[in-house]
């Protein structure tokens, strides 16, 4: 299974986007997709990819860069197998490719390809 993740596009500064995360290859009912823990990354031009937010499974529990607290809001739908990524305040410095993976005991797999943000001043 891949997660494939949708939603970017070009927003001025300020503005907001929805990014979508979806699983691809295979549906899982509801309380299966709800056990696994999601997460973004991001990376941008010359810099490595870091953690942007998690959300775990079961507890639904959300972990978040400091760099985007306040900003971003990371939800899930497990009826749709889906978790959001909500970016509200946009600023330059958000432009990058945003993947999404799950989380597995010891790394993070289901790598799809990422959708790309630019923010425009």
């Amino acid at each position: 299974v891949q997660l494939q993740a949708s939603g970017g596009g070009l927003v001025q500064v300020g503005g907001s986007l929805r990014l979508s995360c979806a699983a691809s290859g295979r549906t899982f009912s509801a309380r299966m997709f709800g056990y696994y823990g999601v997460a973004w990354f991001r990376q941008g031009p010359g810099e490595e990819r870091e953690l942007v937010a998690r959300i775990n499974g079961d507890s639904g529990d959300t972990v978040y860069a400091d760099s985007v607290k306040g900003r971003f809001t990371i939800s899930r739908d497990n009826a749709k197998n889906t978790v959001y990524l909500q970016m509200n305040n946009l600023k330059p410095e958000d432009t990058a490719v945003y993947y999404c993976a799950r989380k597995t005991t010891t790394t993070y797999d289901s790598w799809g390809q990422g959708t790309q943000v630019t923010v425009s001043s």
